[in-house]
């Protein structure tokens, strides 16, 4: 849905991702290919739906990666523009560095992180009606207390910013989009790290600014480690989680242009096959994700795994829940399970590791 609310985008890709890592070595988090093409246009599909076209990225990490990829942003229907932290500011230093290029009197902010289904024309048009000072996107999820928790009152306006507790009073999570009056912006320090949550938000409650809360249980999930970025990957194959950006039908797989995929594998899961990746006979992928040029060959299992650019996996090998990094190679007959990471160009043997005692 549009929004009548006339607004600019802020999106925050300065993190190392180092959750991610080794996949973030060769390229920063929010441009790893999420089902079949980089995370950040799954996001800018959400902003141009919402009718916003200026959006500006506070960069810091490979910051030149973006903007060899998205230039100008014409081809997203998007105008954008481009800030370098040269320190690493945190998030509300970010978006006070980014200050001089706002135009509109309202910007919605977002992490770059997060994969989000909520209606943003909904979370503008309650930030100008409220009056609000800030208006956060709060998130309801079944366990609050992994997160901070953000109680509201009976108006929506926001009364507290809790530490994780392990009985939270609420089950509303701060879920990292905030739409900023301009001004306020304007009073956040400069030339230091500051913290959104830890400072500028309470301060600003403190001040008697009003904050307020916009409440959402849609789809949502910061897809930081290894495991979430799989899931969402596969959400968005899926068509779980909304986009518009996707290169191909929604499905139980995406395989790209130019990938090889044997007959008589099993794609399923939401899995994505990248372009040049060669997929052998027998094989198995379920919600995994196999980057460009990677190879499995036959009769491999590979589930909820991530495969980096030009990987290899070996004959009968078995891996679930694991991350091979650009170039590696795993040999045949190989079993890697959960949590399990292979750096970039290592080279493991056939039956080199194993998990079970049966080889």
């Amino acid at each position: 849905m549009t929004s009548e609310v006339k607004a600019d985008a802020v999106v925050l890709v300065g993190g190392k991702g180092t959750r991610l890592r080794p996949l973030t070595l060769s390229a920063p988090k929010p441009m790893l290919p999420t089902a079949g093409t980089p995370y950040l246009s799954h996001l800018f599909s959400r902003i141009r739906e919402a009718g916003i076209t200026h959006v500006v990225l506070g960069t810091s990490y490979r910051a030149e990666v973006f903007e060899e990829y998205f230039g100008d942003g014409s081809a997203h229907g998007l105008e954008l523009e481009y800030v370098v932290e040269e320190e690493p500011l945190d998030t509300a230093g970010a978006i006070r560095n980014v200050y001089d290029r706002l135009r509109a009197d309202h910007v919605i902010v977002f992490n770059g992180d997060i994969l989000s289904g909520a209606d943003l024309g909904e979370q503008l048009r309650t930030h100008t009606e409220s009056g609000a000072d800030v208006t956060l996107h709060l998130q309801r999820v079944p366990d609050p207390s992994r997160f901070g928790s953000v109680p509201t009152d009976e108006n929506g306006r926001v009364t507290a910013f809790l530490e994780k507790t392990p009985n939270p009073p609420t089950d509303q999570i701060n879920a990292g989009c905030y739409v900023f009056r301009r001004e306020v912006i304007e009073s956040i320090p400069t030339g230091r790290r500051v913290s959104v949550e830890r400072e500028t938000f309470p301060s600003l409650l403190e001040n008697g600014a009003h904050l307020h809360g916009f409440v959402d249980s849609s789809y949502w999930l910061d897809v930081g480690t290894p495991e979430a970025f799989v899931r969402g990957s596969s959400d968005l194959v899926r068509g779980v989680a909304p986009t518009s950006a996707l290169p191909g039908p929604v499905g139980d797989a995406l395989v790209l242009d130019g990938a090889k995929v044997s007959v008589d594998a099993v794609l399923r899961g939401g899995t994505t096959v990248g372009t040049g990746a060669v997929i052998g006979s027998g094989v198995t992928l379920d919600g995994s994700v196999v980057f460009d040029g990677a190879e499995v060959a036959e009769g491999a299992v590979v589930e909820r795994s991530v495969l980096g650019v030009g990987a290899k996996v070996g004959a009968g090998t078995v891996l679930r829940g694991v991350v091979i990094g650009d170039g590696a190679s795993v040999g045949a007959g190989c079993e890697l399970l959960d949590g399990a990471r292979v750096w970039p160009g290592v080279t493991l043997p056939d039956g080199g590791v194993r998990f079970s005692s049966d080889a």
